[in-house]
C-alpha cells in the first residue's frame, strides 16, 4: 500500500508540480497538490459506497477548495513576482492601448472564472453520475423486470464514476 502511495506522490511531484512550477517551487507546492489530490480522491471514492455521500457533490466543499486554489494563485504570484508583477500579468505584451481597456478587465475576471469553473466542474461531475445511477435504478423500481437492462447500464456508469473520481483528483 505504501508503494502505491509513493507512486501517486512521485507522479504528482515529478509529473505535475516540478514541470509547472520549476524545481524549487514544485517541491514546495507538492504537499498542497498531494493534499488536494488525496482529499478529492478519498471523498469521491468514499461516495461510491452506498452508506456514504460524495462530499464533492456539495457545491460548498468544491467552492472552499476553489477559494484555497485562488488564494494560492493570487498570493503565490504576489510572493514570487511582487505586487507590480502580479498586476503586470494582466497586461499582455504588444497589445495596443485601446484594446487594453477591454482586455485587462477580461484577464482579471478570468482569474475568478477559473476558480468558479473548478467549483462547478467537480460539483457537477460527481452529482451527475449519482443522479444517472439513481435514475437507472429507479427505472427498475418503476417498470420491474422490463427495465432490468438498466442495472447493467447503472453498473457501467458506476465504473465511469470510478474513472471520473481519479480524473477529477488529477485535474
Amino acid at each position: 500500500l505504501s508503494n502505491v502511495l509513493e507512486v501517486f506522490v512521485l507522479f504528482i511531484r515529478d509529473g505535475i508540480a516540478i514541470p509547472h512550477f520549476g524545481s524549487a517551487d514544485g517541491r514546495r507546492m507538492t504537499p498542497l497538490l498531494c493534499s488536494f489530490f488525496f482529499f478529492i480522491l478519498g471523498l469521491n471514492l468514499m461516495g461510491l459506497f452506498p452508506l456514504f455521500v460524495t462530499a464533492t457533490s456539495n457545491v460548498s466543499v468544491t467552492a472552499a477548495m476553489a477559494l484555497i486554489t485562488l488564494s494560492f494563485m493570487v498570493f503565490g504570484s504576489i510572493y514570487k513576482n511582487g505586487v507590480g508583477g502580479f498586476v503586470k500579468c494582466f497586461v499582455p505584451h504588444g497589445v495596443p492601448w485601446p484594446v487594453l481597456i477591454l482586455l485587462v478587465p477580461i484577464e482579471f475576471a478570468g482569474m475568478f472564472i477559473k476558480a468558479f469553473a473548478l467549483t462547478i466542474r467537480l460539483f457537477a461531475n460527481m452529482l451527475a453520475g449519482h443522479i444517472v445511477i439513481f435514475s437507472l435504478l429507479g427505472l427498475v423500481y418503476i417498470f420491474g423486470a422490463w427495465a432490468f437492462p438498466a442495472v447493467a447500464l447503472a453498473l457501467g456508469i458506476y465504473f465511469l464514476e470510478l474513472f471520473v473520481a481519479f480524473l477529477q483528483a488529477y485535474i
